[in-house]
């Protein structure tokens, strides 16, 4: 199905850059329901986007990071059923807090760890009565908690794991980071346990590739890898131009839209990731599949993939230890996590505004809206974005 050749004809009435979920799934539409041909261009030598997943050394791993799909939204499951068996996969973390390894997100076990019998029957007493009928609680919203005691735990909590562990996933101090990420680290006010609390919780049974594979299997779609659209799409005077030709069909791009205007107004930033595997002779290297380690100088935390996605073989596991960087698509570094700073969304307005009145060009995904987006909000983004195609292209 991947090919590195092509050829750019009229034939072509739409041309999907990137084979993440975005690209994929609304190509899949295109094909299938609209019953057009696509050519779907990749610049890496590989399809799935970041949910891209390998054998290495006989274990199936995550090339971009841990992946499980969850969602509250059953026609979304029912979606990726048609391209895959799926099971249910319920994600458990830990971080490393001192001689500790602690269930995250932090629930009242967390507290039984640190307090004594008593005070930890005060404080749970406490977090109940403060916050009558929630599940979670952001760690940033109990620090300014009038109750001293509540405040304490959570300072103790930002000091011991939010604080380093912030530090080196952005490069940046807590009062630098947009507050929107500070909110995402909640506690449980209960001893539920679980990384997610959605009603599913899936894996592919054959990894998340084959399930790409199978989007992208249609008679309609052409798929080419190692191509690099921002060399051979220009914008020029509001017009798209392909291989130096003014092309009309539609371009459903979902790469960085920053590249693809030639980084008029500046590289946007992102924060990008290193993984190093090491095979260990042991059937069990930590308590769960991934785990953070917020006191480690550089690695932020480890996935232990025989936890998570591959089979265990005897007396052998895999891991994957994670180091982020600042990221730099020109020289190659992965863009992961954008860089949500006033600064950088008013760069990304910019940019939004260029392309406003191309009306063949769709910017959507992670990378062109510069957003950051869980499997199942990138889905059904992509099914929203499809049915508003059926009009503009039929």
């Amino acid at each position: 199905m991947n090919k590195t050749t092509f050829n750019i004809d009229d034939s072509y009435e739409v041309i999907v850059v990137g084979t993440g979920m975005t690209g994929s799934v609304i190509a899949r539409y295109i094909a299938e329901e609209l019953e057009k041909k696509v050519l779907v261009l990749e610049k890496r030598n590989h399809i799935a986007g970041n949910m891209y997943d390998f054998y290495e050394k006989g274990f199936l791993v995550q090339k971009y990071g841990p992946h499980t799909f969850h969602t509250n939204k059953e026609h979304l499951v029912q979606y990726l059923h048609r391209f895959g068996e799926w099971e249910p996969f319920f994600l458990e973390c830990g971080a490393q807090i001192g001689e500790k390894v602690l269930h995250v997100p932090f629930n009242f076990e967390t507290i039984d760890a640190f307090y004594s019998e008593d005070n930890s029957r005060i404080l749970k007493e406490k977090l109940l009565r403060n916050y009558p009928n929630k599940e979670f609680v952001p760690v940033y919203e109990l620090l300014k908690n009038e109750d001293s005691i509540i405040a304490e735990f959570a300072m103790l909590l930002y000091e011991y794991d939010f604080k380093p562990y912030s530090a080196k996933q952005w490069g940046k101090s807590p009062e630098e980071i947009d507050p929107s990420i500070l909110r995402r680290v909640p506690i449980r006010l209960s001893y539920g346990r679980g990384y997610f609390t959605d009603e599913f919780q899936i894996m592919p049974k054959e990894g998340f590739t084959k399930v790409f594979e199978n989007i992208l299997r249609h008679k309609n779609i052409q798929v080419c890898t190692e191509v690099d659209a921002s060399k051979i799409f220009k914008i020029k005077e509001k017009k798209i131009h392909c291989m130096g030709n003014l092309f009309h069909g539609l371009v459903v791009y979902t790469g960085p839209i920053d590249e693809l205007l030639e980084y008029k107004y500046g590289e946007l930033k992102y924060r990008s990731l290193d993984f190093e595997y090491k095979v260990i002779e042991t059937e069990s290297f930590q308590k769960y599949p991934v785990v953070a380690y917020p006191a480690e100088k550089y690695i932020t935390r480890i996935t232990e993939y025989t936890k998570l996605s591959c089979k265990p073989i005897e007396g052998k596991t895999i891991v994957a230890y994670e180091t982020p960087s600042d990221a730099n698509i020109a020289a190659g570094r992965e863009p992961y996590y954008p860089l949500l700073s006033d600064e950088e969304m008013k760069k990304h307005k910019k940019y939004l505004v260029e392309i406003m009145d191309i009306p063949n060009l769709i910017a959507c995904g992670r990378l062109a809206e510069f957003k950051y987006y869980n499997m199942d909000d990138a889905l059904e983004n992509a099914l929203n974005i499809c049915k508003k195609l059926r009009a503009y292209l039929q």
